[in-house]
């Protein structure tokens, strides 16, 4: 007997591998000083278009568990594969993905009841306007800036990390702050309790902010936004990637369209296409891990990984 998840999982799986064996079957034109030569893509790069499958899977699988998107994993990796490529054509590739990721992720925690939908959609209409405009401005930031920007803000978000104490403090604790305080109360399928309150102005704020700066990035927020929700306002780990994943697959798709609206997308749809038949797969395998996964773990995972790769490119741009 298959869940839902598992059905619709499948279904999207075998869309995208027909759209991507259709792709593979298209012709590139290479032009030289001796004319020009048609090569199908299939002989061409097969086995490139495998690599990116199986890339999709490591990044679904992980940027669920943490409830990042997985945005901060690809977008250094295609940072790294495409160096003559611009940033605004990798971090439409990579907003896409994430939003593939982010949605199949959504579907699984929300079978296992950890979303809070209510504060979700709240903070993801906070991010539509900074999506729309990191989209954009993307396009007028050189590569070299981008990388130096990617790097610094990676390594201070594995600081912040770091150095914060590992349980929360709500924000609703200050008296002259309690007028805009709401409370929550969850059970999930296996019976865990969540209660928490949380300042709910103030989550906006942050999520117009992680909505500028994941979409100019392209690396889908959740390494913000999961941090800002346990540390800030008070969320449950769990609950808080959840509802990030959630909120992510929003903001993603607001700055996917954009891109495609430029006309930037259309140049990495094979890419996207590859990347997201992985990371359909992969944000199933996470969400289920994050049951055996501590929350703890979670937030020092997130840490040391932003560090090791925020370090690599931050030092690449120099």
């Amino acid at each position: 007997m298959h869940d839902r998840g598992t059905l619709g999982t499948y279904y999207f799986f075998s869309t995208a591998w027909q759209v991507l064996h259709f792709c593979s079957n298209q012709l590139i034109v290479w032009r030289g000083k001796g004319g020009e030569m048609t090569i199908p893509v299939s002989v061409a790069g097969v086995e490139h278009y495998f690599g990116l499958i199986v890339l999709g899977f490591v990044v679904g699988t992980y940027g669920t568990l943490i409830g990042a998107g997985g945005g901060f994993v690809l977008m250094p990796v295609l940072l790294l594969l495409y160096p003559d490529q611009s940033a605004n054509l990798l971090t439409s590739i990579s907003l896409a993905v994430v939003f593939f990721n982010a949605l199949s992720g959504s579907e699984a925690y929300g079978l296992m009841k950890r979303i809070d939908y209510r504060s979700g959609v709240l903070f993801a209409l906070g991010t539509i306007p900074g999506a729309v405009l990191g989209a954009i401005n993307t396009s007028f930031v050189p590569r070299r800036l981008f990388d130096f920007i990617f790097g610094f803000l990676l390594i201070v978000a594995a600081v912040f990390l770091s150095v914060k104490p590992r349980h929360g403090v709500s924000t609703c604790e200050s008296s002259h702050l309690s007028r805009y305080c709401v409370s929550r109360r969850l059970v999930d399928a296996h019976g865990t309790e969540y209660k928490y309150s949380f300042n709910y102005m103030l989550g906006v704020a942050i999520s117009v902010a992680v909505g500028y700066i994941s979409s100019f990035l392209g690396i889908g927020g959740g390494i913000i936004h999961v941090p800002a929700l346990c540390y800030l306002l008070g969320f449950p780990v769990h609950i808080a990637t959840a509802t990030s994943h959630f909120v992510l697959a929003i903001m993603a798709l607001t700055g996917t369209v954009v891109h495609i609206a430029t006309g930037t997308f259309s140049q990495g749809v094979h890419q996207t296409v590859a990347l997201a038949i992985g990371v359909l797969l992969g944000a199933q395998v996470g969400a289920r891990l994050s049951d055996a996964v501590k929350g703890r773990w979670i937030i020092r995972s997130l840490a040391i990984a932003l560090g090791i790769v925020g370090i690599k490119i931050f030092l690449s741009s120099l």
